[in-house]
């Protein structure tokens, strides 16, 4: 007859027999659901493809540099020969359709022209807790990078990149508060990433990898730099190392844009937290990824009637000129905390800083 004692050493090898077993068939389980989730929203597991924690390997620099130069900012071109418009309509995840097409004069107005009244009842409504989409931001405090005595937005992004297409319309909302824009392209996110409708700064190498730089934007109160990274937007999320990027960027000899990627490079490097594209300098702040993730009515809706990814440009310009929705007010609240971060760059001299709401966010913190 086994000793109580072996019977003890007995029943507790069967136990952890059996949680080895339970644990075995847990990860088993959520292997399967992390795979299924991966196929059924594809553009949630590509977005965080080719991340680095730092942006050039180096340990992160104590202070960053100040700049202060003078010189004129890079003008893009109005066309590419090389990646024309489309005018072909095709199926939600494969549709190029009028990529590169300049906005015209109705559709650019609800950009450079909507009521301060919209931005003023997102914000309240994002100071209440009322929008069911997550939206705020980070901000890290930074010199302000200053080009011709005005202060900058710095800008890199990637066209095929989910997130930065759905943040280009909250960012071109928040510049048209101190400025406005001539010309905006109809673009989209890759195709596998949802080609979900945005806006591009200047026509894109949608065709191949390439780094698309400037805009046309002007403002008396701020710069806008821009570096958009492009590869085959008939692929997934993707993004050219860093270093070849700014060897792109420093073959222009312009030198804003020179220096507004160094200063990016350090700044990722001093708060380590460079995890891809967008990712921009605001003023005297710096921010790590979108302000808000507004990809329908709610946080997770992407794959439904409503969301983002199934609208056309159309669809969105209307639903901004008129905002009765989750998606429409997100945006305007997303712009707001851009607006907060530049009016307190500038000590509140644009008539948007006098918005309750923008003073609301400074005091805030955002």
């Amino acid at each position: 007859m086994a000793s109580s004692s072996t019977k003890t050493r007995q029943t507790q090898a069967s136990k952890k027999a059996q949680a080895l077993t339970y644990a075995a068939v847990a990860f088993s389980i959520i292997a399967i659901l992390i795979s299924s989730y991966s196929f059924i929203h594809p553009k949630i597991k590509t977005v965080y493809v080719n991340t680095t924690v730092y942006l050039n390997g180096t340990s992160p620099p104590t202070t960053l540099t100040k700049y202060n130069i003078s010189g004129t900012l890079i003008t893009p071109p109005y066309s590419l020969a090389s990646d024309p418009v489309i005018n072909k309509s095709a199926p939600f995840g494969r549709t190029l359709n009028g990529i590169n097409q300049p906005l015209n004069s109705s559709s650019l107005a609800v950009i450079n022209k909507a009521p301060n009244s919209y931005f003023e009842t997102a914000g309240l409504k994002y100071l209440n807790n009322s929008l069911s989409n997550q939206v705020g931001a980070s901000a890290n405090p930074v010199p302000a990078f200053m080009v011709n005595g005005k202060p900058s937005v710095i800008y890199f992004g990637s066209i095929t990149c989910i997130f930065c297409g759905e943040n280009r319309w909250a960012m071109a909302l928040a510049l048209s508060r101190f400025g406005n824009f001539s010309t905006l392209y109809t673009g989209y996110s890759s195709l596998g990433d949802a080609d979900l409708p945005t806006l591009y700064w200047s026509p894109a190498h949608y065709n191949q990898s390439a780094v698309d730089l400037g805009s046309f934007y002007s403002s008396n109160y701020i710069n806008f730099i821009a570096i958009e990274d492009t590869d085959p937007i008939t692929g997934g999320f993707s993004l050219q190392p860093v270093a070849t990027i700014q060897q792109e960027v420093n073959s222009t000899g312009n030198t804003a844009y020179m220096d507004a990627m160094a200063y990016l490079i350090q700044t990722g490097d001093k708060y380590k937290n460079f995890g891809g594209t967008p990712y921009a300098i605001w003023g005297t702040f710096q921010i790590d990824g979108a302000d808000a993730v507004d990809l329908g009515n709610t946080t997770t809706q992407i794959n439904s009637t409503y969301a983002l990814g199934y609208m056309t440009h159309a669809q969105v310009l209307q639903q901004l000129s008129n905002p009765n929705d989750q998606f429409a007010w997100t945006e305007y609240a997303a712009a707001d905390l851009y607006v907060a971060m530049i009016c307190s760059t500038i000590s509140n001299t644009a008539p948007v800083c006098k918005l309750s709401a923008v003073q609301s966010l400074e005091a805030r913190g955002y």
